[in-house]
């Protein structure tokens, strides 16, 4: 395990010790887990929804196979997993477990149960075998994660030969105009939604300034390299507010 003494990370714009982060982060979901659904909807003008679908169409699941779906949360990514495949498996992990409480709650959940397994762990530490699963997604989690590399490492373990990974995450836009205002609605909008719609404005402004401090996209196609990765790719959606990043364990 590595060793977070005197080592810092970002907490968004902060800088705090390692050791601190999973820490507020779990704080930040407990507190927007009711609303999280809801504020996606409204923060993206439903555009995420799009986003997953485009994630599912590169994926191509197949029937039988084992998705371990990281910062899973409310399920999103899983529902849509299994119903592509039309038969299989999917676990959703994620460190803040009222974030799964919502996903068990939606209609899906019941409808899927015999199919899915809600875990609560840490995408750095995950508490499975090696070569224990066909697919490995992220969406809009990584950014969260004390060591985005460490977790890269992890989902190459828990692979099998053949294996897929794919991450969905907010990246950001090649024009630097569009950037600016992207960055002009996030910080002035966004935080302020947050508070209407959740009571929390604290955790939005976090979660905008977390994807400011989250790599470009060549500097994160490098760490799934890094990470033993093969035939390594991303597709920028929406001109790149958005990413998909894929690798395969060959």
């Amino acid at each position: 395990m590595t060793d977070t003494k005197d080592k810092t990370t970002h907490f968004g714009f902060e800088t705090v010790p390692e050791g601190e982060k999973a820490g507020r982060v779990q704080g930040v979901f407990s507190s927007v887990a009711s609303k999280y659904d809801i504020m996606n909807d409204v923060m993206s003008g439903g555009i995420h929804r799009l986003w997953k679908d485009a994630m599912m169409d590169w994926l191509a699941p197949r029937p039988g196979q084992k998705l371990l779906d990281v910062a899973g949360g409310t399920g999103d990514i899983s529902f849509r997993f299994l119903k592509r495949a039309g038969s299989g498996h999917a676990t959703v992990l994620d460190l803040t477990e009222p974030m799964l409480v919502e996903g068990r709650q939606r209609a899906e959940a019941a409808q899927m149960q015999d199919s899915l397994d809600w875990v609560v762990g840490d995408a750095m530490a995950l508490p499975f075998e090696d070569n224990s699963f066909d697919v490995y997604t992220i969406s809009f989690g990584i950014r969260n994660v004390t060591r985005p590399q460490d977790a890269l490492h992890e989902a190459y373990r828990v692979l099998k030969p053949g294996g897929r990974c794919m991450v969905l995450e907010f990246s950001q836009l090649p024009n630097p105009a569009m950037q600016k205002a992207y960055d002009l609605y996030s910080f002035n909008v966004i935080p302020r939604m947050g508070q209407i719609i959740a009571n929390d404005r604290d955790s939005y402004q976090y979660l905008v300034e977390s994807i400011r401090n989250f790599p470009d996209q060549e500097s994160f196609l490098a760490m799934i390299r890094d990470a033993g990765f093969e035939n390594a790719k991303y597709r920028n959606l929406t001109m790149g507010v958005a990413c998909l990043h894929s690798g395969w364990k060959l």
